[in-house]
């Protein structure tokens, strides 16, 4: 991997680490709390293209697994990957890399409506059915509850996947070359 690659990679990285500071807001009847932190799994597919994309979310999971406290909330370790959450978080590569590769199908030219496309298939619905099968595992909960407990999310979900497609379409159509690498990121795509 070259320099620049392993900095974007970690970039990202850090791009969901910050969002942590933001306070996670929990939820009276779910220990899954909200959390800012899926804008920035959205933005890495986006940007970075699916294999980087789901490498910085790769990085981030091992950076949790040893310990360090990037979640919101200060939390950190394997045992909030163990816990109700654990499945959210796991489906992050998964999501950046799918959000990624249906970028990639639509460029030269990103809209809107196919960026967005992009973030609710691999930002939405990946990480809820992950989160949903895996909270339902984990809290011995029957789906239809996982699913009912679930619908909390979908609003601010929404709302991050309106962001980071928004700011993808800015980016790629007026700073093409903001990236410009020999990775296959979104915006060297736009460049050439």
């Amino acid at each position: 991997m070259r320099t620049r690659t392993m900095m974007y990679v970690a970039m990202f990285a850090a791009v969901v680490g910050v969002l942590g500071l933001i306070p996670l807001i929990p939820l009276p009847f779910s220990p899954v709390p909200i959390t800012a932190q899926t804008l920035g799994v959205m933005l890495a597919g986006c940007l970075l293209g699916a294999r980087l994309g789901g490498a910085s979310m790769f990085l981030v999971l091992a950076l949790i697994t040893v310990g360090i406290p990037l979640l919101s909330g200060g939390r950190g370790g394997i045992g909030v990957l163990l816990g109700p959450s654990g499945g959210y978080i796991l489906s992050w590569p998964i999501a950046a890399f799918v959000i990624g590769w249906i970028i990639e199908r639509f460029l030269p030219r990103l809209r809107m409506i196919q960026a967005l496309t992009a973030n609710v298939i691999g930002g939405i619905l990946i990480i809820h059915i992950f989160g949903i099968l895996y909270y339902a595992y984990i809290t011995n909960v029957s789906i239809a509850t996982a699913v009912i407990y679930d619908t909390s999310f979908l609003p601010g979900d929404t709302l991050k996947a309106v962001v980071a497609s928004y700011v993808t379409v800015k980016i790629a159509n007026n700073h093409p070359t903001l990236l410009k690498g020999e990775q296959k990121t979104i915006l060297y795509k736009n460049a050439s």
